[in-house]
């Protein structure tokens, strides 16, 4: 009987999961950058759920945002039916906060729902079919998104996926000739997350605006995880002096809910309403209650300027580790970093340490001897001592 088994033998026994998981923590509660499980430990979120808690775990204003909506209405119909005050006050405030180009939000569910907008977007403004990606690219498990995944391990086993697909070489200036009047867009991460934090040179994300207006291709910039923050602006476009023709967002944005949008010109959305008619759509895209819950992030953000802070905070932890003799580079922008020790080996055994000092921290997909540090936003100066002592301490054993 069902009612007989632990959450853990439900978790084994019921629950489908992507991955091996002989350890899995048992979390009862959250709070800030701490997680709880069911022994009460107290473990530190390095990881923010992968970019999501960018404001922490249940900060106040968004759950009192989700629980004021839920009084109200949850779900009431498909995606842009309906006038719904939290949609449309969380578009107007991303109007407000980003160039005249991105006045236009499609809310979906999820980032890799996003990208499947974006890429639908593309084709349709464009009517060309062929789309470039970059190697070690992540941006998402379904069929598009997946198609547009820079490494073959991962995809596979599902092929055949979208045609027409090309890769260059990231941060690589002779590879954009490849870019043409062929091509309908050209999808990147403004910095490279899963590839280990790479952070390109200013020059040449300039250079991949310019070949993409020469050649009428749209530039999409997946800011999934860099979005909302991270990376010390609010939008990590901003740090290139650039602006994409679509953007893709998520994570973060939600506070904690789900939630994701592609942004465009609101002349280029329209397109997507007419032949066909529903060129795009969700049902559960933009709900309210996750609505209300990213306004509130996204005001919490704005407010207590997390954005500006995170470049310091994300330095400090610099500071402490930088110059160890296991440290081979530290690649930092905002509150996210790329630990990079000498060898896969060593990491293995200090991602096993951190774990040991209930310190949750992450690999990267496409980066065997690097771990990631981006904590929520709101961590504090006393928080990063703590935790930079507890990381040296696990080096210092290692």
């Amino acid at each position: 009987m069902i009612q007989h088994l632990t959450n853990r033998e439900l978790f084994y026994r019921h629950l489908a999961i992507p991955s091996e998981l002989p350890d899995a923590l048992e979390i009862v509660k959250a709070k800030g950058i701490y997680v709880y499980d069911e022994q009460g430990n107290e473990y530190v979120d390095l990881v923010s759920g992968v970019s999501v808690s960018n404001v922490g775990h249940l900060h106040p204003r968004v759950v009192e945002a989700v629980e004021e909506q839920i009084k109200k209405y949850m779900h009431l119909m498909v995606y842009g039916k309906y006038i719904q005050s939290p949609q449309v006050r969380l578009a107007g405030k991303m109007a407000e906060l980003l160039p005249e180009q991105l006045n236009s939000v499609y809310f979906v569910n999820s980032g890799s729902e996003a990208i499947e907008g974006a890429l639908k977007l593309a084709k349709r403004i464009t009517g060309r079919t062929e789309m470039i990606a970059f190697n070690n690219a992540y941006h998402g498990h379904t069929h598009g998104a997946m198609s547009m995944l820079g490494n073959v391990e991962m995809k596979y086993a599902f092929y055949p996926l979208l045609p027409d697909v090309h890769f260059l070489n990231y941060n690589v200036l002779d590879d954009l000739a490849q870019i043409t009047e062929k091509t309908a867009c050209v999808l990147v991460e403004p910095i490279q997350a899963e590839a280990g934090i790479l952070i390109p040179d200013k020059s040449y994300i300039r250079a991949l605006r310019e070949r993409c207006t020469e050649t009428g291709t749209m530039l999409i910039f997946d800011e999934v995880q860099m979005g909302f923050g991270r990376t010390g602006k609010l939008f990590a476009f901003e740090h290139f002096d650039v602006i994409p023709d679509i953007m893709c967002v998520a994570k973060a944005m939600g506070g904690g809910m789900p939630i994701g949008a592609f942004v465009s010109s609101q002349k280029r959305m329209k397109l997507l309403t007419h032949h066909p008619e529903l060129g795009h759509i969700t049902t559960f895209g933009g709900h309210p209650v996750s609505c209300a819950a990213a306004l509130a992030s996204l005001n919490v953000t704005v407010d207590e300027k997390l954005a500006e802070q995170a470049q310091g905070k994300g330095r400090s932890f610099v500071k402490q580790f930088q110059g160890h003799p296991l440290v081979k580079e530290i690649r930092q922008i905002g509150l996210m970093l790329a630990v990079e020790l000498i060898n896969s080996e060593v990491t293995d055994a200090v991602v096993k340490g951190l774990y040991k000092e209930r310190l949750i921290i992450d690999r990267f997909l496409f980066n065997d001897t690097s771990f990631r540090i981006a904590p929520p936003l709101t961590i504090t100066q006393e928080e990063i001592d703590d935790i930079s002592k507890r990381v040296n301490k696990v080096l210092n054993q290692v």
